[in-house]
């Protein structure tokens, strides 16, 4: 009997017939790899025919704009290179694999006098289509379970970049807290079911946020803030079970901040996107409720804004003590330039008014700002303008895109142009690149936003260029000096209640002494408790040797 019809008989050898087991399971493992690749392809905008034979010349479709446009395999493999591998160098290798395996199983059937067959059609099974139905399984899979992830669940996305995204961290740390006190208040009688599902909804991977603040009086408190990690957590909302997913891209970063881009995406079980409307107002309104009564601090981070620590409680205005009416002067002059922007406008006049306070250091010039500012529930934008690589560009920038209802706050404005800084960024240290012609420019440019407040502060006035204090950049000067008569006797009232002839027997010892309110206020700190150690030990005052009576 030939060799043939000993095949067709299913008389081959054992030895024969476990070769060709083997190159047909082998050929097929090929072309299942091939299969996933094909997905994989997909998903990269190809759709390849798989049931083509296998080879570089296969005939395939590329979507470009819309039109799926005829092209080969080799064609379209420089597209699918995604990483240094690349499907590109793999699917090469397996189409180079399969012909040398397809050449030896030939030369086996020849050597065994077999019939040759088509290597993709071995007893019936053709290899190509095995590998296309499980990658069109895979495929309809994916498409099915993404239908139905559409029509099913709805989900938002919340990149770092945007502001609801710090709100939505501390919302749902404070939901987390809510959960724990919840599971810490179960009684006995709460079913084990319930405790386990509040417990499994509790997140695993945290990150912690850091807030720093120095008081008054030099002591340093921190607070830390558990918010969601990394990775994906669940906590229920009014009934509804949601996913968090907090995803960072380890590849991208924000150019303008320079922190890895980070985004927040959230999903329930519902076709009803109202949810997160709700959760959005509720992330919001719980934000701003801790600003309340409180100030918040800017600072510039890259070209945005950015708060500075915790917000900070307000200060009162008569907390702050100056000269007789000079504190009232500022105050109805600030009020009556925001009460007027129509009349600006009608008159074509810049709506932004200028303010210096000049004086020696410690005479309230930055404490009356921050109480200013909260008589007025107006925030603080303080900039620095020898920040280290801060540039005419960027200094307008911050300008432009101030926060509403904020004091832009330029302290200590005649060191930002000295010889000093010269002679640094000669030596090699560089500071701020910004120029006097920059700093003019964008006070009073066309790019310069409207309705503003801007409050200079300087200890050394005579060394400020005219062309920056002129009207129309500076509207109002007011000098604060070092505590008048006055000044003494309101500043130890205040500390001192019903103590007036104490208060005059102290105006009385140092009247003629150059004392600023600084050193008075740390002087009556001191001596909080008794009136009369604050008279006795009035030479503290100049010699900073405090003794305790």
């Amino acid at each position: 009997m030939s060799a043939a019809s000993a095949q067709d008989s299913g008389k081959l050898s054992p030895a024969v017939a476990a070769e060709i087991n083997k190159y047909k399971q082998e050929l097929q493992n090929i072309a299942v790899k091939i299969g996933d690749l094909e997905t994989e392809a997909d998903e990269h905008g190809l759709v390849i025919d798989t049931m083509k034979p296998m080879s570089g010349d296969r005939k395939c479709f590329r979507l470009i704009n819309g039109v799926l446009v005829e092209r080969t395999v080799k064609e379209v493999l420089p597209a699918l290179e995604v990483n240094k591998k690349g499907i590109k160098d793999v699917i090469e290798k397996l189409l180079e694999e399969y012909k040398k395996k397809e050449t030896a199983f030939k030369e086996f059937q020849k050597k065994n006098g077999i019939q040759q067959t088509n290597s993709a059609n071995i007893f019936g099974i053709d290899t190509a289509w095995v590998g296309a139905g499980l990658a069109v399984l895979r495929q309809g899979a994916r498409r099915g379970a993404e239908l139905a992830r559409r029509q099913l669940l709805v989900s938002m996305e919340i990149p770092s970049k945007d502001k609801s995204y710090q709100w939505m961290l501390i919302w749902i740390s404070q939901q987390n807290q809510i959960n724990s006190r919840k599971l810490a208040s179960m009684s006995q009688q709460t079913s084990w079911l319930q405790k386990s599902i509040l417990k499994a909804a509790m997140p695993r991977q945290l990150a912690v946020e850091t807030s720093f603040k120095q008081h008054d009086n030099g002591s340093v408190s921190t607070n830390f803030n558990l918010v969601p990690g990394q990775g994906k957590h669940i906590f229920n909302y009014k009934g509804r079970w949601i996913q968090i997913e907090r995803l960072r891209e380890t590849k991208m970063v924000d150019f303008t901040t320079g922190s890895p881009w980070e985004t927040i995406t959230m999903t329930t079980l519902s076709r009803d996107r109202d949810v997160f409307d709700d959760i959005l107002t509720k992330a919001r309104e719980f934000a701003l409720a801790q600003q309340v009564g409180k100030t918040v601090l800017y600072t510039s981070f890259g070209p945005e804004w950015r708060p500075f620590g915790l917000p900070r409680k307000r200060r009162c205005l008569d907390s702050v003590i100056l000269d007789d009416n000079v504190s009232q002067t500022i105050l109805n002059d600030v009020h009556d330039f925001t009460r007027n922007g129509q009349w600006y406008d009608e008159r074509g006049i810049p709506y932004r008014r200028g303010y210096l306070l000049y004086g020696p250091p410690g005479s309230g010039k930055t404490s009356f700002i921050q109480a200013l500012a909260g008589e007025l529930e107006y925030n603080i934008c303080i900039l620095n303008l020898s920040e280290r690589g801060l540039t005419d560009d960027r200094l307008n920038h911050l300008l432009t895109v101030a926060p509403e209802r904020s004091i832009m706050l330029l302290e200590d404005i005649d060191a930002a142009f000295t010889k000093e800084r010269d002679q640094s960024e000669k030596a090699g240290y560089q500071q701020s690149m910004v120029t006097f012609s920059g700093l003019l420019n964008a006070l009073d440019g066309v790019a310069s936003s409207e309705e503003r407040l801007i409050f200079m502060t300087t200890n050394h006035i005579e060394r400020l260029d005219p062309a920056l204090i002129r009207p129309g950049r500076v509207d109002m000067k007011v000098f604060l000096g070092n505590a008048t008569p006055s000044q003494m006797r309101r500043m130890f009232t205040r500390f001192y209640p019903c103590d007036e002839q104490l208060a005059e027997s102290f105006v009385d010892k140092i009247r003629d002494k150059s004392i600023s309110t600084a050193h008075l206020q740390g002087h009556f700190v001191f001596y909080k408790h008794s009136a009369k150690a604050a008279v006795d030990n009035t030479d503290s005052l100049l010699t900073q040797n405090y003794k305790s009576g």
